[in-house]
């Protein structure tokens, strides 16, 4: 089973210390560089294994990871929102932060997830629409044919999307090519698309290449992403804010900001 392979692979700083005679102070030197190449995981007081790409990372264990930056990414995200819009939200559970905070929103959104969906109807006053068509069962995303159809029935005032992956210089990827051609449509029916990432994304690549960089109107992070890669996506022309996640207010600011 896939979460007890993951749980096995963890180990915490006291355990590499022992298992390696380096001192705490120098593994977790360690695993932040090792942490920034995406071949780990930062976990609570250690560390696990990265999943590999093309393997597959279930939707429970991608719901907990990095919580307080998701959050803190999806309380910016919805400040670009305004009552009236008509909005595109992507699977990932990212998403699902943003959604519970446009639930009641008074928006129109297409839902290109179950759990999404869910979330945005826990309240009135939204027109909540889903693609329809098969959905993958894991995240309940529709990933099809006929959603990218629906995708493209539509002209949305802002999308909000996700990826798997978004190396600066690759671009931005996923690891299923039905989400790859979602994505696609995602763009061509867009007035502004905006990607949510938290940091492990931007040292990523996945099989399926749907977008660049520059394909973007803007980005939003949170502040653990390295600045070297916050400057990349400026000078590819993306908008970023930055999200803080070291606070329960998690306040935005952009990029340049001192704030």
């Amino acid at each position: 089973m896939i979460t007890t392979a993951v749980t096995a692979s963890q180990r915490t700083v006291s355990e590499l210390a022992d298992l390696t005679g380096a001192s705490a102070i120098t593994i977790r030197r360690d695993l932040a560089e090792l942490a920034d190449l995406g071949a780990i995981r930062r976990i609570r007081g250690g560390a696990a294994a990265s999943a590999r790409r093309g393997s597959s990372y279930p939707f429970a264990l991608r719901l907990d990871d990095h919580h307080s930056q998701k959050e803190a990414i999806a309380q910016a995200a919805v400040l670009a929102v305004h009552p009236g819009d008509c909005v595109l939200l992507d699977n990932g559970t990212t998403a699902i932060a943003v959604a519970r905070r446009l639930s009641g929103a008074g928006v129109t959104a297409m839902a290109l997830s179950l759990h999404v969906a869910a979330a945005l109807a826990e309240r009135p006053g939204d027109e909540v629409i889903v693609p329809g068509g098969p959905i993958d069962h894991d995240d309940l995303a529709f990933i099809g044919a006929g959603a990218a159809d629906a995708v493209r029935a539509m002209r949305y005032d802002i999308a909000l999307i996700s990826s798997c992956a978004a190396d600066p210089a690759t671009g931005l990827s996923v690891e299923r090519w039905g989400d790859a051609q979602v994505k696609q449509a995602i763009l061509a029916s867009s007035r502004r698309v905006v990607l949510l990432a938290t940091a492990d994304k931007f040292r990523r690549t996945a099989a399926h290449v749907f977008a660049q960089i520059t394909d973007l109107d803007a980005v939003i992070t949170a502040d653990d992403t390295p600045d070297d890669i916050v400057r990349e996506l400026e000078l590819a022309g993306a908008d970023v804010t930055v999200a803080r996640a070291s606070s329960q207010t998690s306040a935005a600011r952009p990029s340049g900001s001192d704030a």
